[in-house]
């Protein structure tokens, strides 16, 4: 029996960047999953619940899971969304007692997207082409959350054309942190701005394409911004994107008004 699928689509991806929710259902479909995405979803609630807003992030949660408690597993092409969801909504809402047992539930059958069609498919390889050098950055949620590291790189090897280069700080934070970047401006900018140097020294003197990936739209779209107010010449895409043949036309901060 197939896997029914929730795809937790995330507020940025629906708002900036759809063709990373595409290409999530492109790859979950093609694992042989079924895949769904409700209409009534929103947001996580993670902005609320970092700014301390801890009443509508509980809203927001129950929310979450009268929309997905009835899926075989919930799936976000992102670590911050899935690290709300299975991290921190049990938390949230452990002293309601018509949803404490369903977050805990929920969180059980949550997951960042890459990381569930290795963890838990069992995937090994992608039928994609994306000819050129990449490095990667680890998203903070992702990373020490769900600890994504080692799956998108497992995929991406089996992409033909791609060449991955480590980035020295790819665990290094950059500076977004959602409200983070609103709350503390100037050690956002620091941070960004050595992220986008380091960047830029790891792919420097490549002759062909360079690009930059990562799991995470608000990491992505927050050093899209940078490196184009430096002007580094490196093309901006989420993991997704690649690992689904969906790289096509224009790279995050190009041409749409994202970053």
């Amino acid at each position: 029996m197939a896997i029914r699928v929730g795809l937790f689509v995330t507020c940025l991806v629906d708002l900036f960047r759809p063709s990373v929710g595409l290409a999530a259902a492109k790859l979950l479909e093609e694992a042989g999953c079924i895949v769904e995405a409700p209409s009534a979803q929103t947001c996580c609630g993670q902005p609320a619940y970092n700014s301390g807003d801890r009443k509508t992030a509980q809203a927001i949660a129950r929310q979450v899971v009268d929309l997905f408690e009835g899926f075989d597993h919930v799936v976000a092409p992102s670590g911050s969304c899935g690290g709300m969801l299975r991290a921190h909504f049990p938390e949230l809402l452990a002293d309601d007692p018509r949803y404490a047992a369903r977050a805990q539930a929920l969180a059980a059958k949550s997951h960042e997207l890459v990381a569930f069609l290795v963890d838990v498919l069992g995937r090994e390889r992608v039928a994609a082409r994306f000819p050129g050098l990449v490095t990667y950055h680890d998203s903070c949620s992702g990373l020490r959350e769900l600890g994504v590291k080692a799956q998108p790189r497992r995929l991406l090897k089996s992409v033909e054309g791609l060449e991955l280069k480590e980035l020295p700080s790819a665990e290094i934070c950059c500076g977004f942190g959602g409200t983070f970047c609103i709350k503390y401006p100037e050690i956002s900018d620091r941070l960004v701005s050595e992220k986008a140097e380091d960047i830029e020294r790891t792919l420097s003197g490549s002759k062909g394409a360079t690009t930059l990936l990562a799991g995470d739209l608000g990491c992505l779209l927050n050093m899209a911004g940078k490196l184009g107010r430096r002007g580094v010449k490196v093309r901006v895409r989420h993991v997704a994107e690649v690992l689904a043949g969906m790289a096509e036309g224009p790279a995050i901060g190009e041409g749409s008004g994202e970053g």
